[in-house]
């Protein structure tokens, strides 16, 4: 073991001894301590990310096994991590981002009690270990004990004002959909065991492409893992038909949000995809279910967003949309594009939260934007920021989410022409919610009441610096990933990610094509926000009607789960209450214990004290033996 994996083991470690201080000491620590300790913690691992970044970039790539985690007979899976391109990006955007949305949190969770402040940063700090040792695990054994840390976290963050029924369930519901993907990885994983022998990335990856003598995929095996690891995906990372608990999830704090939505969860099924790319480029089958699905999810949530009147609702159903052009990216070939997308939208989504945030603070905890309207002249730092965030997701150059998006759009362009289309509608839509969003919420008039007008005010520097960085980083993020068709010696992500992700994205379309499909994307894209600036500057509420009622109401896709699904299995838990437990399980049991109070009221009587009885019991139990020799002896 080398100096370097010494030191980088510490990047996970750190967060999870601020779980452990934070929440162990929760009943006696300060909040200036928790905070300390909360942010020190993920301000330390990212500063080591940053090293092992750099090192990563002069060469220095490799896995370490630390101990053995698992051994039976022949099965080794040890406790191990990875240290490459891949993983280096997303300990940047994870421990980066998320340290951004702790220094955040110390202000806007300000009004807690120090018990539940501690309570609160101990779940982050332990939501930021899960996510590291989900990407830096070197096997899918280490990867999935991340995978389910997060998916734990998720479930303590959403339903973290747990006196609320409501926030609960829809903690409940984001577990309870999560475990449906978390079983078809775990499926997954058992396969990958049987055929390799070992969970390792490098030995399956290698089998796969017939590297190992006497091992071997068959293209059933790897049509077959590709498709079960892509079901968990769509658990965490929110695709058709197992996003509707991602939405529900905005009933946690901001912050939780932000994290959730921008840094951690949502990416970690993106993250698994491009860590398997060299499985799912030898499916066919599965790239096209990724591309479809993906690109029906980014379109779905697309048209659910334009009439969501929940400022975190709108974010919410945009980052599920967002998540769908990443998975179009995978589906296509385009693994550097997906995660191109990973980190620009971790700038923009978590700016966007943390300026709902900021919003909802001002508003006293207010969320409607029908009842908002001119903030932006006593919440200029919010609204500047907000406007960067919505230029950026919208894809205007040279903000970031132009680049990251460009290439989707591109690699859909050169895949099929039809997906392209629908991709580009689904782009027009996203700029039309985001900018209805930014209208409503910081143009015209005040639409709220005199008290909250009263109280309107711009945040606290713990809350607006992170705003700032996170705009900074929405501006130049996308420079990260400049195309070719803008400068002589390509692109320099994909040339980073090289070594780990396969050609199979690459890009033949010519110069001149390339330009005219960003000019038409963004005529396009600046066309739908000047529409909706004459639509909602001068916005009067109004009762939505027809389809408009069909999309605020989100299609009724939790109303056809509730009916086809969640009302079914009740009343067949009902039915085993009712008839199974009571009549069947207690019947039996009931009935066991009734026939020994019978029999010992019946042989009781053959206790009668009398003498004679007892010499006839028994020569008639002799007369019994003698009957039963006899017919056993023939």
């Amino acid at each position: 073991m080398n100096n370097f994996f010494e030191i980088a083991y510490w990047i996970p470690l750190l967060p999870f001894i601020g779980f452990l201080v934070n929440g162990l000491g929760r009943n006696s620590l300060s909040r200036s301590v928790t905070s300390l300790i909360g942010c020190g913690t993920i301000l330390a691992s990212f500063a080591l990310s940053i090293w092992v970044f750099l090192q990563v970039k002069n060469g220095s790539v490799g896995e370490v096994s630390y101990f053995n985690f698992i051994s039976v007979g022949e099965l080794q899976i040890p406790f191990a991590f990875k240290i490459d391109q891949l993983s280096s990006i997303f300990l940047l955007i994870i421990t980066g981002v998320g340290f951004l949305i702790h220094v955040y949190s110390t202000a806007y969770m300000h009004e807690e009690r120090s018990a539940h402040f501690a309570r609160y940063f101990s779940y982050l700090n332990l939501f930021v270990f899960s996510m590291l040792l989900l990407v830096m695990g070197a096997n899918y054994v280490i990867m999935f004990i991340g995978w389910e840390g997060v998916g734990l976290c998720s479930y303590l963050l959403i339903g973290y004002w747990f006196k609320n029924t409501e926030f609960n369930k829809a903690a409940n519901k984001a577990f309870i959909m999560n475990r449906i993907g978390d079983l078809a990885f775990l499926i997954a994983i058992f396969w990958i065991i049987a055929r390799v022998g070992n969970a390792n990335f490098n030995d399956v990856f290698a089998v796969a492409q017939g590297n190992v003598e006497g091992k071997k995929f068959s293209a059933s095996d790897i049509t077959l893992v590709t498709m079960l690891l892509f079901i968990g995906a769509t658990g965490k990372s929110a695709q058709i038909p197992l996003y509707t608990w991602l939405p529900d999830a905005m009933a946690g704090p901001t912050p939780v949000s932000a994290l959730i939505h921008a840094a951690t969860m949502v990416t970690a099924g993106v993250y698994m995809i491009a860590r398997s790319n060299i499985l799912y480029s030898l499916s066919s089958v599965t790239m096209e279910v990724v591309a479809i699905v993906g690109l029906a999810t980014a379109l779905l949530a697309a048209t659910i967003a334009i009439k969501q009147n929940d400022i975190k609702k709108v974010l919410a159903y945009s980052t599920v949309s967002q998540l769908g052009f990443m998975f179009l990216a995978l589906g296509t070939g385009a693994y550097v594009a997906a995660v191109f997308h990973v980190m620009t939208h971790a700038f923009f989504k978590a700016l966007l939260f943390l300026g709902s945030g900021s919003v909802i603070h001002a508003m006293g905890g207010e969320q409607d934007i029908r009842k908002m309207g001119g903030l932006s002249k006593k919440l200029s730092i919010t609204y500047f920021t907000f406007l960067i965030g919505c230029i950026a997701i919208s894809g205007i150059p040279p903000f970031s989410g132009f680049f990251s998006k460009d290439a989707i759009l591109l690699s859909a362009f050169e895949h099929n022409k039809i997906l392209y289309a629908v991709a580009l509608f689904a782009a027009l839509l996203t700029a039309f919610y985001m900018f209805r969003l930014l209208f409503l919420t910081f143009s015209g008039k005040f639409r709220g009441t005199d008290e909250q007008k009263h109280h309107l005010h711009e945040s606290p520097s713990a809350m607006t610096i992170p705003l700032i960085i996170l705009a900074i980083l929405s501006v130049v993020g996308g420079f990260v990933g400049i195309p070719e068709v803008f400068k002589a010696n390509g692109d320099k992500l994909s040339s980073f990610l090289s070594p780990v992700i396969s050609k199979t994205g690459e890009h033949h379309v010519s110069h001149s094509t390339e330009y005219m499909l960003m000019g038409l994307s963004t005529g396009l894209v600046l066309l739908m926000i000047i529409f909706a600036w004459f639509k909602f500057r001068n916005y009067k509420s109004s009762e939505s009607k027809g389809f408009g009622k069909l999309l605020e109401n989100k299609w009724y896709v939790d109303e056809i789960y509730d009916r086809a699904i969640v009302n079914p299995l009740h009343r067949f838990a009902g039915f085993l209450k009712d008839v199974f437990d009571k009549k069947i399980v207690d019947g039996l049991v009931n009935g066991v214990g009734k026939a020994v109070q019978y029999s010992g009221r019946q042989l009781r009587l053959l206790q009668s004290g009398q003498v004679g009885i007892y010499v006839l019991l028994m020569v008639l139990g002799m007369l019994l033996i003698f009957v039963i020799q006899f017919f056993l002896r023939k």
